[in-house]
């Protein structure tokens, strides 16, 4: 059952004021979270770019062009996993993102708010 705004604002002020009275408890609890999953996935990608590297140099040792493709793929999907888990990643202190259900109708209401003022601002220059 989600949180209702004012649930939400408290907990978060709790949130707050936690890591303000104890800056180093808020981050060993915060650290086992979601910051230590993505700093996980990182090093995994940094780990598969550089496997990606040695088959694209076997691949052309061996002379065998398949090897080479497949490290290059390798290094290519290891680069995007490492730069979306690096942007992902929360910084210490910080909030972590909610989850995609709580982010998805703001997004939606901004975008909603940004075309009906649009559409006002034509209307009002084609009143002019």
């Amino acid at each position: 059952m989600p949180l209702s705004e004012h649930e939400q604002r408290m907990l978060e002020q709790m949130e707050r004021a936690l890591y303000a009275e104890d800056p180093k408890f808020a981050s060993a609890l915060e650290g086992s979270g979601l910051r230590t999953y993505t700093r996980r996935r990182v090093y995994q990608a940094v780990a598969g770019f550089l496997v990606g590297i040695a088959l694209l140099m076997a691949g052309m040792v061996a002379q065998q062009i398949w090897i080479s493709v497949v490290g290059f793929l390798v290094m290519l999907g290891c680069a995007v996993l490492a730069i979306t888990g690096w942007r992902r990643a929360p910084k210490p202190g910080e909030q972590p993102a909610a989850g995609p259900a709580r982010r998805q109708p703001r997004q939606k209401r901004s975008m909603m708010d940004r075309i009906e003022q649009r559409w006002q601002r034509r209307r009002d220059e084609q009143g002019r």
